[in-house]
């Protein structure tokens, strides 16, 4: 299997739990030269990172569809904050649709929030970013938070994630139990996730399946998170994996799914 890049959790601060869906610090598995890969990812992330070089920086990366597959790393630390669903435009002053699949430097998105964010964080190294965001973050976001907006996208993010071996629900059902329509729920994730409702339910079944694939057969896995069937797990496997799982378990890699690596995406 490649190597993934590892994160440890971190505790997160009860001041940014209205806001923040995890924090940890990155590494990196394995030799520099070896292949690793960037799951498909739901949340947007903050990342404050130093490099070999003792330079600070601030990256904001958007969800990522699909997987990325790196050949080598940079030597740096990071310390990642998840943000939670509908965080994005009140923190960052952009739809999080606007992020996906981007990696971008905090300073360089426009608007008033982000440049207060980047300039709170800008002296600030991995160590001490979760300590800075709990000094800033709950009186800036409380009075820009939309309560019932975010606690219905909420809502439709956990219908739609696999939890404790229950598979996702269907968009539709989600949507009618939510008693909102399937546009107003995919415009909803639009805004607050960046994934259409279909493929952040695709992603999270996907994690599901990974975190599950040294213990459990593909078949058993396949019933566990709502696929059809073991060849329909393998089809969605591939499509966001960019390989078969068997060959991704193995670390087989076409050539082409490799790009040069300049640090933790």
């Amino acid at each position: 299997m490649p190597n993934t890049v590892v994160r440890q959790a971190l505790p997160t601060p009860e001041a940014l739990r209205p806001w923040v869906a995890g924090i940890g610090a990155l590494s990196v598995d394995g030799g520099p030269t070896e292949p690793f890969a960037h799951l498909p990812e739901t949340a947007t992330k903050v990342i404050v990172r130093t490099g070999a070089d003792g330079v600070h920086g601030t990256l904001v990366v958007g969800p990522r569809a699909r997987a990325l597959y790196r050949r080598g790393r940079r030597h740096v630390r990071c310390t990642e904050v998840l943000l939670a669903p509908g965080t994005v435009r009140p923190l960052l002053g952009v739809s999080a649709v606007e992020l996906a699949g981007r990696a971008v430097a905090l300073a360089d998105l426009p608007g008033v929030a982000a440049g207060r964010l980047a300039r709170d964080l800008g002296r600030l190294g991995p160590a001490e970013a979760v300590a800075g965001l709990a000094e800033v973050l709950p009186e800036r976001l409380a009075a820009d938070s939309d309560g019932p907006r975010t606690e219905l996208l909420r809502a439709g993010v956990a219908a739609l994630s696999v939890r404790a071996g229950h598979p996702p629900g269907r968009v539709s059902e989600v949507a009618r139990e939510l008693a909102v329509s399937e546009r107003q729920l995919r415009y909803l994730f639009a805004e607050g996730v960046g994934l259409s409702p279909k493929h952040f339910a695709r992603i999270t079944r996907l994690r599901a399946v990974l975190d599950g694939a040294s213990t459990a057969s593909w078949a058993e896995l396949a019933a566990a998170t709502g696929y059809f069937d073991q060849a329909h797990l393998s089809a969605d496997f591939r499509t966001l994996m960019g390989v078969p799982p068997r060959s991704y378990v193995t670390g087989r890699l076409p050539r082409a799914a490799l790009c040069p690596s300049s640090g933790p995406r």
